[in-house]
């Protein structure tokens, strides 16, 4: 929701490369805190997929833009997500993968409120057929998203996980766009998938290393 603050008072060029960088935050607190170590090929992937982020979005040529509250709320964005990566990780050792999904959901439903508080009605909305709809479609993909990235965190290391997620979700939507539009994109975002796919193909060949996780200690 502070994202939503951050692009209306801030440049969307500047905003979503910074926050793409989240996953340098999950990294750094499950080397340190959960002791997560992956080989060379792992470390190459990893690498590339944090430098491929920022090109998906970032679009030179704007004018200079002065750092005010856009960028503070930027970093906040930054640093929730890289949060909320690293608690996801966390949780998947003290309770089931449903259990996670399943608070993720109750929290989502308490900010509904929230969400209302900050819709600017003055401005025109679909409150057609279709408009429903098609927000409806995008909860249902967000949702099932959300629970495989659960199940992701709990089978596969986070410093792994999460930069190939944030990576991947670019590359899939340029993908698609190249597809329906019928054009190539620009020299950055060819840069950003080529990046993603020589770190998805790195973090593929690293072989993973430790145990299955622990069985889970309680439920919802």
């Amino acid at each position: 929701m502070v994202l939503f603050y951050a692009v209306k008072a801030g440049p969307a060029y500047l905003i979503f490369p910074l926050i793409a960088l989240s996953p340098v935050i999950t990294i750094a607190l499950s080397f340190l805190f959960l002791h997560e170590r992956t080989g060379r090929m792992g470390v190459i992937g990893i690498v590339l997929a944090v430098c491929a982020l920022p090109l998906f979005d970032y679009s030179p040529g704007g004018a200079p833009q002065q750092y005010g509250l856009w960028f503070v709320l930027a970093l906040g964005v930054l640093v929730a997500w890289g949060l909320q990566a690293y608690f996801m990780k966390l949780a998947n050792a003290h309770m089931d993968a449903e259990s996670i999904f399943f608070y993720m959901t109750a929290s989502a439903l308490l900010c509904i409120p929230v969400a209302l508080a900050m819709t600017d009605f003055s401005q025109p909305i679909n409150y057609g057929p279709s408009g429903p709809l098609l927000a409806a479609v995008t909860q249902v993909l967000n949702a099932i998203g959300a629970l495989t990235l659960v199940y992701a965190f709990r089978y596969g290391k986070a410093l792994t996980v999460s930069p190939l997620v944030n990576a991947g979700a670019p590359l899939l939507t340029t993908v698609i766009a190249m597809a329906l539009a019928a054009t190539m994109p620009g020299g950055y975002r060819l840069a950003g998938i080529v990046l993603s796919l020589a770190a998805a193909l790195f973090l593929a060949l690293q072989p993973e290393e430790g145990a299955a996780p622990a069985e889970s200690t309680k439920g919802v």
